[in-house]
């Protein structure tokens, strides 16, 4: 599924996020030190090499609703932007810190000029936020950034399992 809104073309698909070698960047569900976990941050660092931490080491900590940018290191990504989303329950306003974090990841790929970036579903792993709500939040807030890029052109959204894919679609087709 596509929709293209102020020229950035939005997708969904179901797929793993470290294996997307048309992307310019990837985009890290990080924890707040930037260091290797479990889920997509674990998947990221073990594609990535231990260089990604070594590099990510003085970005961090990192808040919730804050970006960071690194380079790729071992992926066929030229960048990872590393984005700490809310714990669902715990960080308020959740919406608003999960929406800073697609708006910033954005504003960082387009400053270095890249044209294209792949987000996984941010918070909705150990962070717990219901993946109706997140998926939601996530295409509403890229389709709201998309008139102010002047680079990104791309935006995909990579789901791991087919329930998160069918979210996102539908999250997408509301717009």
């Amino acid at each position: 599924m596509k929709k293209t809104i102020s020229g950035v073309t939005i997708e969904c698909i179901r797929g793993n996020i470290v294996e997307q070698p048309d992307l310019e960047a990837i985009v890290n569900a990080a924890n707040a030190q930037l260091r290797r976990g479990g889920g997509v941050a674990g998947a990221i660092h073990r594609a990535a090499g231990p260089g990604l931490e070594e590099e990510c080491r003085p970005l961090g900590p990192i808040e919730p609703g804050e970006a960071v940018i690194s380079g790729g290191h071992n992926l066929p990504n030229g960048h990872v932007i590393h984005c700490l989303g809310p714990v669902y329950g715990r960080d308020k306003p959740e919406a608003v810190l999960l929406a800073r974090c697609y708006q910033n990841a954005l504003r960082l790929a387009d400053e270095k000029e890249l044209q294209s970036v792949g987000f996984p579903a941010i918070s909705t792993g150990i962070f717990g936020y219901p993946v109706e709500e997140a998926a939601a939040v996530a295409c509403r807030t890229v389709a709201e950034t998309a008139p102010s890029l002047k680079h990104v052109r791309t935006v995909r959204f990579v789901l791991f399992s087919e329930a998160d894919l069918a979210v996102h679609r539908e999250a997408l087709a509301g717009l």
